[in-house]
């Protein structure tokens, strides 16, 4: 068995100076502005729609993360209707075979740490999962009856793609401190890494500590 930390990836290319651009370009339309539109105003237009709440011209761009979390906090994710998803199936994905390491992977919960007696109970818990699980497949079982048995901590990878106000509403909601813990500490990966990448769009996204 393999235990892992959550992480994200970026699939789409994330150009900063072209995402504002065509942000500006369209929100200008509203207010026939565009004959305002010269170099280094998109920041300036963009906060102001921002701190106006006019966040519906952010629809207009989007972004493709893929996240590594574990299937509970994937449940919680596709409940953000306004979004589109492709996951990993554990339906199709055979976990006894060579490519997937003839083992399961666990994304390690954190809330506990490693010398944790709590800890120590989940992880014989997932060990004795992933015995039980090569047994049902040795048996003759298919993975999608095998699957019965695999717990919300097994790692999954779910591609997601959202316009920018929705991001913005998805991680302003998972990053409070009224979220799951896995999924904030997540959430708040994502959120970090977009405030140094499109600081414009999330640097007025600041949850509780």
């Amino acid at each position: 068995m393999k235990v892992i930390r959550p992480g994200f990836e970026i699939i789409s290319d994330l150009n900063a100076e072209t995402i504002l651009k065509n942000i500006e370009q369209c929100g200008r339309v509203c207010y026939k502005s565009e004959n305002l539109i010269d170099q280094g105003t998109a920041e300036k237009f963009i906060r102001g729609i921002i701190a106006r709440g006019h966040e519906s011209v952010l629809e207009h761009e989007k972004i493709t993360v893929k996240l590594i979390c574990d299937r509970g906090v994937s449940h919680e994710i596709v409940r953000h209707r306004v979004a589109s998803y492709s996951q990993e199936s554990t339906r199709y994905c055979n976990y006894s075979k060579e490519k997937f390491g003839k083992e399961l992977t666990m994304i390690q919960p954190c809330f506990w740490e490693e010398n944790d007696p709590q800890y120590q109970i989940w992880k014989e818990t997932m060990e004795q999962i992933e015995q039980n699980y090569n047994r049902l497949i040795e048996m003759g079982a298919k993975p999608e009856e095998a699957r019965t048995i695999l717990p919300n901590s097994l790692k999954t990878e779910i591609v997601v793609t959202m316009n920018m106000r929705e991001l913005r509403h998805f991680l302003r909601l998972r990053t409070s401190k009224a979220s799951h813990p896995q999924m904030r500490e997540i959430a708040g990966m994502l959120l970090d890494y977009l405030k140094q990448e499109l600081p414009v769009l999330f640097e007025d996204i600041n949850p509780e500590k």
